[in-house]
């Protein structure tokens, strides 16, 4: 695929059988709790952390298997689990007062469900989602290829970055409302798998396959590899490309999204993974070969086959427009804020709630808060129902929308259709001024998220919800 291809492609319901397929898991803990870990180049950086380890321990499964985690939570304030880009059912979802109620400090709550996609996804809190995945509370879950294609190492690169303050602590200016209104929080320390100055050692000939996935609060990476080595892309949001699309132009990577790419080492020397854009653009990570001569280049890898979720009818799609409003450098589609309501929030968050100053809207409401089902829904349909969604970003801001409990195929960008308009995605990244369409079957019954993955901007208030009447 060309350049300007690729960077245009660049922009079965899980409760039902899976064709046969049924493996047996054991129950797992997962204890959220707080530790001290060497992170973002401190030596003991005070975290909060799944399984005192940061990231998370990467928890594997096939196709079919059951995923089946008791969190236990020993923070000191209540949490969720959210288990971003899967489809299943609804009340395993994790968000606070929509699906689940939250879990208090010193509480359980017990996670099993079934995994109908194979893909690269991730875990994380649902509940002061701003502070506490800042905190370092995050990590992957792999479900593996039926038939992958065949690499040395299949590796998982969790990408974030770090405010920290003076002193080398995490900076507490959490909800700061220039945060909240402008890009979100940003932070000068950009690790992978919480290190900095990341070497990835190969030898002349070797294959790798590395699994990228955006967990910062805020930063959109623009990923390139520089020349030396061959690479691709094979996946986005854990659903594999139609085919293998070669890396040679910036890879955008909001919040949210993740990326399957394969790496080939045909020489040695030191090649880097380049961050670019902004005052952090440098070498996310270096690619170190080892070894002599030249290998021949290796056809590109076959994205592994999958069985897509159910494809949308458009003819017949429910049709449903979401606006984005506020945010700096804007007045339109500000949320109205009366003194009752500061005087109700101030006694939230005396109360001990952390909720930030409103400042987005969708369709002209703010959703803010943690009390998701306060919220009425944007709009609903009947479970199978088709629905095109046309997202429209007026503000001057960039906001990757991600869709809970389903996958979307993205249609067009500004009147233009995608290059491949079969591929699915669970995030889709809006630039200022975009007007994005996109379309899926409503078949996981429930009341569901579509909220913007700048955690400050939907803490803000972009967000909302639609439900699926089974």
């Amino acid at each position: 695929m060309r350049r300007r291809e690729l960077l245009q492609y660049l922009g079965a319901s899980p409760v039902l059988a899976l064709g046969g397929l049924a493996h047996a898991s054991a129950t797992r803990t997962l204890t959220a709790g707080s530790a001290a870990l060497p992170v973002a180049g401190e030596a003991a950086l005070p975290v909060w952390a799944y399984d005192a380890q940061l990231p998370g321990p990467v928890m594997r499964f096939k196709r079919g298997e059951w995923v089946d985690v008791d969190l236990h939570n020993r923070l000191p304030e209540a949490t969720t689990v959210h288990w971003h880009g899967i489809r299943l059912p609804n009340a395993m979802d994790g968000v606070p007062h929509l699906t689940q109620p939250p879990v208090a400090s010193g509480e359980r709550f017990h996670y099993r469900f079934r995994l109908p996609d194979a893909g690269t996804y991730w875990y994380h809190p649902h509940l002061g989602t701003a502070e506490q995945l800042e905190r370092g509370l995050a990590g992957a879950l792999v479900v593996d290829d039926d038939s992958p294609p065949p690499v040395d190492d299949d590796l998982v690169w969790l990408l974030d970055d770090w405010r920290l303050d003076a002193q080398g602590r995490i900076a507490e200016d959490f909800y700061r409302f220039h945060d909240v209104a402008h890009a979100g929080r940003l932070g000068q320390r950009i690790t992978v798998n919480g290190r900095v100055d990341t070497e990835l050692p190969l030898r002349v000939g070797q294959r790798v396959r590395l699994r990228l996935i955006n967990a910062a609060n805020a930063r959109i990476f623009a990923l390139q590899p520089e020349a030396g080595v061959d690479a691709w892309l094979i996946g986005r949001d854990g659903m594999p490309t139609p085919a293998a699309l070669v890396w040679d132009a910036p890879l955008l990577l909001g919040p949210g999204m993740r990326a399957d790419v394969v790496i080939d080492a045909r020489q040695a020397g030191r090649f880097a993974i380049q961050q670019l854009g902004g005052r952090e653009a440098g070498a996310l990570a270096t690619v170190v070969v080892s070894g002599s001569g030249q290998a021949a280049a290796r056809a590109a890898p076959e994205p592994s086959g999958f069985e897509p979720p159910p494809a949308p009818d458009l003819a017949s799609a429910a049709v449903h427009t979401l606006r984005l409003g506020g945010g700096a450098r804007s007045r339109d589609g500000w949320p109205e804020d009366s003194e009752a309501d500061r005087q109700a929030r101030q006694q939230r968050r005396q109360a001990g709630a952390k909720e930030a100053d409103p400042a987005w809207t969708i369709n002209g409401v703010a959703h803010t808060g943690d009390h998701h089902a306060h919220h009425a829904p944007a709009f609903g349909v009947t479970q199978g129902q088709s629905v095109r969604l046309i997202f429209e970003n007026p503000t001057a801001w960039w906001h990757p929308l991600h869709l809970h409990g389903h996958h979307m195929r993205v249609l067009a960008r500004n009147g233009t259709p995608l290059a491949d308009a079969t591929a699915w995605r669970d995030t889709v990244l809006l630039s200022p001024g975009d007007r994005v369409e996109v379309a899926f079957v409503a078949d996981n019954p429930g009341r569901w998220l579509i909220h913007c993955h700048v955690l400050e901007h939907h803490a803000g208030g972009m967000g909302t919800t639609f439900e699926v009447a089974g």
